[in-house]
């Protein structure tokens, strides 16, 4: 990997604080490397927030959490509430599901769509797109036998999400895309080209880790009986449950950042220039940070996790993944009866920083169960 590997909690933190975002492979030298076909990629890595430092990335930051505030989050609490209990209604007299096909990829998929005011049935195309993207952003290698159609996906949701800012000049909505078009920051817009980029890196944190908190965080609940159990009897601890579920199968594996300069770092030189991954699931199973951390605690207490990363580089919709993560299990618990693992052996996609399933089949009593009611 030609890359220094960190995964102790104290020092991912100083990697994470201290070291450089800016990180996107200047286009000639891809050149040099014979990876021109990338540059579409590091062309909108220039451009998003997750791959800058400093006032760049304030600007950007500042802009992005205008149009995202806890207050706008919080009103669209009843709509999330409805689309969850909307997926289970088609699957629920069935007795079986594929939880991720049917509930976990979809309900952030369509959250994402509505916030961003795209028409809701738009939301696969958009969740097939991701998919693709998040290929090459979660993953240290590249497949060249998918190349072509992961930058035609690139290309297909820049075409998309220009012709939607087209549509919002004709007719605003309140959807994200305005709000990233009209959103200012010391008197300060987002150009065009920032706008979509920008969009893309809410469609991808708002499906890819939203998806793989829901079934990795239910899987979890199953093969921890006790737990399920505490949560289903008092959904009032469903916040710091899920807090847990984010520390203890992280949807986000790593992130990366450069040497700013030589540092020292746990009585190693990392000289300029030199790449560092900062492995933030390792570090939320650190010991010395978290005790018995392999143990599941649906109401441990000083839980900083680092599944939404840290400091200025805080994932801006955390509060929205929260809440949807919040409803999800608390619709699950409420409503599937006597739930059961139906995979004899599980099947995680080929991605090492996006760790997710690529199924998880459920049974359950198609009878609906006494209901709980919701927080």
């Amino acid at each position: 990997m030609h890359a220094w590997v960190v995964t102790s909690y104290a020092e991912v933190i100083a990697v994470v604080s201290n070291y450089s975002a800016d990180r996107t492979p200047p286009l000639e030298h891809l050149d040099q490397l014979g990876l021109s076909f990338m540059r579409p990629f590091s062309e909108m890595m220039l451009r998003q927030m997750l791959f800058m430092d400093g006032t760049k990335h304030a600007r950007l930051r500042g802009i992005c959490s205008a149009a995202m505030t806890p207050r706008k989050v919080e009103e669209i609490r009843g709509v999330i509430e409805s689309i969850a209990d909307g997926l289970i209604d088609k699957f629920i007299a069935s007795g079986k599901v594929d939880l991720l096909e049917e509930f976990a990829n979809p309900l952030p998929a369509i959250v994402t769509a509505t916030l961003l005011g795209v028409p809701v049935e738009d939301h696969k195309q958009l969740g097939a797109w991701v998919v693709d993207l998040a290929e090459v952003l979660g993953n240290f290698q590249h497949h060249p036998d998918r190349v072509a159609q992961i930058v035609q996906s690139l290309e297909d949701m820049k075409t998309y999400i220009a012709n939607r800012m087209e549509e919002e000049r004709r007719q605003p909505t309140s959807g994200l895309i305005h709000s990233l078009m009209t959103a200012e920051f010391d008197g300060d817009r987002l150009t065009d080209e920032e706008v979509i980029a920008n969009t893309i890196v809410t469609l991808i944190g708002g499906h890819e880790t939203t998806a793989n908190l829901i079934a990795s965080g239910f899987l979890t609940l199953l093969q921890n009986s006790a737990s399920y159990e505490m949560l289903r009897s008092q959904p009032e601890i469903i916040g710091s449950a899920v807090e847990e579920l984010l520390r203890f199968e992280s949807p986000v594996q790593h992130t990366a950042r450069i040497a700013p300069a030589d540092m020292q770092l746990a009585g190693k030189t990392i000289r300029k220039g030199s790449r560092v991954v900062a492995v933030l699931a390792a570090a939320n199973r650190d010991p010395s940070r978290f005790p018995d951390p392999d143990r599941l605690n649906l109401v441990r207490t000083d839980n900083r996790h680092l599944a939404f990363g840290w400091a200025a580089h805080f994932c801006f919709g955390a509060p929205l993944a929260r809440m949807e993560g919040q409803i999800a299990f608390n619709r699950l618990l409420n409503r599937l009866s006597r739930p059961v693992l139906l995979d004899k052996s599980l099947s995680w996609r080929s991605n090492a920083g996006l760790r997710g399933l690529t199924n998880l089949h459920i049974g359950f009593d198609p009878i609906p169960p006494a209901r709980i009611p919701s927080l």
